[in-house]
């Protein structure tokens, strides 16, 4: 019976992900792996980093914002698509505003210039321009100048959290590149799909 539920949840989530597009369906499935490891990021910063986790409890806002894109997705892509940039970029941004900068936290603005320079067709070009945009603004933005962070750790906890980060955004740039890197034959030049073009 467990093994049976699992295979209809996985079902029912595979097909919750799956879109005719290969950059929506790449784009469901990055916001599922975020809004699957957002609650596991509290028990990181306490392994790896320190017992004093509040600060990242401001995470879990931008989880439901996650969890909508596939069903955005459904009824517009390119709102769907701009959705889970908007959740990575506001994400990263207000997590720079609760461990402040020497947390390192802006790394997570790699796959977010990643997913922004991939996620949109050629004529969707001014899209892309104005996410990437606002992820340098995002980076640019003086945080520490505005408010002090949620918690002081100390020098060698934020070494930890700068190598946390820098772990885990790495692996989600990896993610994405992989995914892409599956996907590639599916994708032309002009960005439309291989069957579309077909039709």
């Amino acid at each position: 019976m467990p093994i049976r539920g699992l295979k209809r949840l996985f079902a029912a989530l595979s097909a919750h992900v799956d879109r005719p597009g290969p950059r929506e369906a790449i784009a469901n499935t990055v916001a599922l792996v975020i809004v699957s490891n957002q609650p596991f990021y509290p028990l990181y910063l306490y392994w790896a980093v320190s017992p004093v986790i509040s600060p990242s409890f401001l995470t879990f806002f931008s989880t439901p914002l996650f969890a909508l894109v596939p069903s955005v997705m459904r009824r517009n892509s390119r709102l769907g698509r701009c959705l889970l940039l908007c959740a990575g970029i506001g994400n990263t941004l207000l997590c720079r505003f609760a461990f402040g900068n020497a947390s390192g936290v802006e790394v997570f603005l790699f796959p977010c210039l990643m997913l922004s320079a991939l996620l949109f067709r050629r004529d969707e070009r001014i899209y892309a321009i104005g996410f990437m945009a606002l992820s340098f603004g995002a980076y640019l933005f003086p945080v520490d100048a505005i408010s002090a962070p949620l918690h002081l750790y100390q020098p060698q906890e934020y070494v930890a959290l700068q190598r946390l980060n820098f772990l885990s955004a790495a692996s989600l740039t990896a993610l994405i590149g992989w995914l892409f890197a599956q996907q590639r034959p599916g994708i032309s030049r002009d960005g439309e799909t291989e069957t579309a073009q077909r039709a």
